[in-house]
């Protein structure tokens, strides 16, 4: 059968085209990467998929100036080529001296096919790439519940899930166009980074919206676009100031993958004579008493049932999954990567994945899902921690669930009782000294996996809201938002699960003056955030107190920013007496960011509201 792939030469977002031959075997459906590049540090290994390619001889010839097929290029050489179990993969490895437009020859048994392929030149500066750092604040979308930007494609011909927005679990429409149409908003907002949930094909009949269970590595889901149009948006972000990352499952695939119906190895996935779920023990991985069963199942069963556990043991399978997190930067020009539920991947390939990016690009960043806790456990998963074993992960980023964890635990009550309240939140920072880098802790509130902090706030005091997005703004680390928080979004049915939370964005028409006092102060919080580097690269100094209060500065030599937060009922007043190891170091009056009051710190009965904050920038 005959398939093509549209060729576009532009130096952001070229693809390969593919043409097999008609009535000759064997036969070619794809080669996976879809394109290469000039320069690239990981060396090219590619995967033919068709019909009977076990042992088949591949040679190359390159698109001269005149139209003619030169078979005597160096420009792109097959350095050596193997089997898979399944007869019907190749793999084989390239040599990439020059960029054009190439034929792959596949020849077995007197028969041939032939399949064309485009090698690009890369784009200049891209190794370089700068990336997310503790000056970004990053914008999560749940992509299919975000904007409506394109109606015609919320249902495709070739997609098993229909849109139903009346199915609380079912598709929606958000799309790539409506993230598009919405960079003013989140740049108003101040934040400067965007993470959409997964948009890569995802053909699951059922709960398909969600986009964790893969169903082409290569190919948007064209309910969310192109992608052509994928790569447009990362463009136009670009240009509006904006960073794109990319949600990455390299744990599993769904069960729709095109795959699953001739796996290249047995042990492509990791298989079992009847489903075994994984348990979920993320401690197996570097506890000392662990036994090796536990383990190996903490890795190795299934997440969920329609999602296949990928074996990144296999060799092959790894170096797949390297070039196509390398590919997918390259094409669409991405700043970095999300990776989910990373604790569940095979440990030491997993480190190599992300080892291959990072050697491809240095000054990326990559955050982790380690959904676990204490401190001690989720600093294991970090770049450069001082691990017992000698394991690094090559992860730069984790998110610091146990920061979460508190700032919520705090809000959740009166803060009575012994380390209830504030209280727990100091108590959480108190373990900074676990981590390699604080600064790159992503440190959030809420995110599409959990309750949103509306919802669980004690008496839904949206004042209380206020505070945890305070904390957010003000501390280490990279702040990450979730969509709909910024109007203090509740989920319409929690009894429901997080489909229910997972809404569209309102619409500036639809706000309420509650959502809009909500939008205003945060808008307010980040754009400060935004141009401060105190509390992008400052240090921390925090106070104690059991009356559910709690103070801190983050503070460089150039000055300081002064936090203190009462989550009390009643006025608090600041015990500025404390403070004189570092307030001596700096002016003691300036303006709070948040109503524009001036404060004097060097008086003893300055008060703040209950259930209120104060964010002061203190000069030197």
């Amino acid at each position: 059968m005959k398939r093509i792939f549209i060729l576009a030469l532009s130096a952001v977002c070229s693809v390969a085209f593919a043409i097999s031959s008609l009535k000759a075997a064997p036969a070619v459906k794809r080669v996976e990467p879809l394109s290469w590049w000039t320069n690239m540090n990981c060396p090219l290994t590619l995967m033919f998929n068709g019909e009977d390619l076990a042992d088949a001889q591949v040679t190359v010839s390159k698109m001269t100036a005149k139209g003619k097929w030169d078979t005597t290029t160096k420009g792109l050489i097959v350095k050596g080529q193997h089997n898979a179990e399944s007869p019907n993969y190749l793999f084989v490895d390239m040599e990439v001296n020059e960029p054009g437009n190439y034929r792959f020859l596949i020849q077995k048994n007197g028969k041939r096919a032939v399949y064309d392929y485009v090698i690009n030149t890369r784009r200049e500066g891209s190794r370089d790439r700068q990336s997310f750092t503790s000056a970004d604040v990053i914008y999560l979308i749940m992509s299919d519940r975000f904007v409506d930007g394109d109606p015609s494609n919320n249902s495709t011909k070739n997609t098993k899930e229909k849109a139903d927005k009346n199915n609380v679990h079912g598709r929606w429409g958000g799309d790539i166009q409506g993230i598009i149409n919405s960079f003013d908003h989140i740049t108003k907002l101040g934040a400067t980074a965007i993470w959409p949930t997964p948009m890569l094909e995802d053909n699951e009949a059922a709960w398909s919206y969600h986009g964790y269970a893969c169903s082409d590595y290569y190919h948007m889901d064209p309910r969310f676009g192109t992608n052509e149009l994928y790569c447009e948006m990362v463009q136009k972000a670009h240009k509006k100031g904006l960073k794109i990352l990319m949600d990455m499952v390299p744990n599993h695939c769904g069960s729709q993958h095109w795959w699953m119906k001739d796996l290249p190895y047995h042990d492509w996935i990791n298989q079992f004579d009847e489903f075994t779920n994984t348990p979920n023990v993320f401690s197996a991985n570097y506890d000392i008493n662990a036994s090796e069963y536990d383990r190996l199942m903490s890795n190795r069963g299934w997440f969920d049932k329609p999602m296949p556990d990928m074996n990144l043991e296999n060799k092959d399978l790894l170096k797949y999954f390297q070039q196509w997190a390398i590919w997918w930067i390259e094409y669409a020009d991405l700043d970095g990567l999300r990776v989910d539920t990373y604790p569940y991947i095979e440990r030491l390939p997993g480190a190599e994945w992300l080892k291959a990016i990072r050697e491809e690009y240095p000054n990326i960043n990559i955050v982790g899902e380690c959904w676990t806790r204490p401190a001690s456990a989720v600093a294991y998963w970090q770049s450069g921690a001082m691990n017992y074993d000698g394991f690094d992960s090559h992860l730069p980023t984790v998110m610091d669930f146990p920061l979460e964890e508190a700032i919520r635990q705090a809000l959740e009550n009166d803060g009575s009782g012994w380390g209830n309240g504030l209280t727990r939140v100091y108590d959480a920072l108190a373990m900074d000294y676990l981590y390699a880098d604080v600064n790159k802790l992503l440190i959030f509130v809420g995110n599409h996996d959990m309750d949103r902090l509306a919802d669980v706030v004690k008496d839904k005091d949206l004042r209380r809201v206020k505070l945890g997005n305070v904390m957010m703004a003000t501390m280490r680390g990279i702040p990450q938002i979730f969509a709909g928080d910024e109007y203090a979004m509740k989920s319409t049915d929690m009894s429901l699960g997080h489909s229910t939370l997972r809404r569209p964005l309102p619409q500036a028409n639809e706000l309420t003056a509650e959502e809009k006092d909500m939008f205003d102060f945060q808008s307010k919080l980040f754009q400060f955030r935004k141009t401060e580097p105190i509390i992008h690269n400052g240090k921390t100094m925090h106070f104690f107190s059991r009356d559910n209060t709690y103070s801190y500065f983050r503070y460089t030599d150039e000055g300081a920013v002064f936090v203190f937060l009462n989550a009390a009922d009643q006025p608090r007043t600041i015990p500025t007496t404390h403070y004189a190891e570092i307030l001596d170091k700096y002016q003691k009056t300036g303006k709070d960011i948040l109503s524009g009051e001036k404060y004097d710190l060097s008086r003893t009965d300055v008060t703040v509201k209950p259930l209120s904050a104060i964010v002061i920038k203190l000069n030197k």
